[in-house]
């Protein structure tokens, strides 16, 4: 079975170092919170928005050993409003548990029904 996991988060400024950073971040949490091996990743389309442009999400992916995953990257439409330097991923993996959906670092607020419902989860 396969499933399709989400994920963003906010890039501090249009650096090489930022973006690689920042998807270092991503890339990790999500790995871990959805415990994933490398053989379960079937292929990753990252996007940054419009005012990040100093670098490829998929290199720093490739970087921590997604090397065989067929990766992709785009460019975010700009919508006015929309929140700004933010690094989205959906990943698609073979698995049957849930999708945990990964937002760090104030991309949080692009799914604030996924931030409920781990807070509620959280409580219980």
């Amino acid at each position: 079975m396969m499933r399709a996991i989400r994920g963003a988060i906010c890039v501090a400024s249009n650096t090489f170092t930022a973006i690689e950073s920042a998807v270092t971040e991503l890339v990790t949490v999500l790995v871990h919170e959805n415990r994933l091996a490398l053989d379960d990743i079937v292929s990753a389309l990252f996007s940054l928005t419009p005012d990040l442009n100093a670098a490829f999400p998929a290199q720093f992916a490739r970087e921590l050993g997604w090397s065989n995953v067929p990766m992709m990257c785009s460019q975010e439409i700009d919508v006015p409003g929309a929140l700004r330097k933010v690094c989205r991923v959906i990943v698609h993996v073979h698995g049957r548990e849930p999708a945990r959906h990964v937002y760090l670092r104030g991309a949080e607020v692009l799914r604030p029904d996924l931030l409920h419902a781990r807070a509620k989860v959280l409580r219980s």
